[in-house]
């Protein structure tokens, strides 16, 4: 990997980060640090320690960048948190910070991943094997996991029928 991150803030106050490679080259995270990770970000959303929105560019190779924008509130919280808990400045990371992120998003896009987890009353329990695709499976050029992937690490964890289900 080349380069340190740049990290500039804009006039109106949103970070931006220059980013040397690509999403999909940010390296895999130890699993008990995702699941640290997790827990810093629900501390500073219980605190609404709400973080300034960030844009992240990538480059590609080429000259071309891929741009994404932290803009959400929940999403801005999280990232602050992982920003002042372990720096956003890094690829190590900004890596656990979109691991994160992308963990959230897959959960709430693929149903069929309901079983590697559990809502409580004190937050959500993750099963270690979603935990632990989470920190290795590489991400997308969205920062995303992709559902197919995801799915065929997981699928001796899931039930029988598991990948059809839908919500409606």
């Amino acid at each position: 990997m080349s380069g340190p991150i740049r990290v500039a803030r804009t006039p109106s106050g949103a970070l931006t980060y220059a980013v040397p490679v690509p999403p999909e080259h940010l390296p895999a995270v130890p699993p008990e640090d995702l699941l640290a990770a997790w827990s810093l970000a629900r501390r500073a959303a219980a605190l609404h320690l709400w973080g300034p929105p960030r844009l992240l560019r990538f480059a590609r190779p080429g000259g071309e960048a891929t741009e994404i924008a932290i803009a959400d509130a929940d999403a801005g919280c999280w990232a602050e948190a992982i920003d002042n808990g372990i720096g956003l400045g890094t690829l190590a990371g900004l890596a656990l910070c979109l691991r994160l992120l992308a963990l959230v998003e897959v959960l709430a896009r693929v149903p069929a991943l309901a079983p590697l987890f559990d809502v409580t009353p004190d937050g959500i329990d993750l099963h270690p094997a979603l935990l632990d695709a989470a920190a290795r499976l590489p991400l997308d050029a969205g920062a995303r996991f992709d559902e197919a992937a995801i799915r065929r690490l997981l699928s001796s964890r899931l039930p029988p029928g598991a990948d059809r289900r839908r919500i409606a």
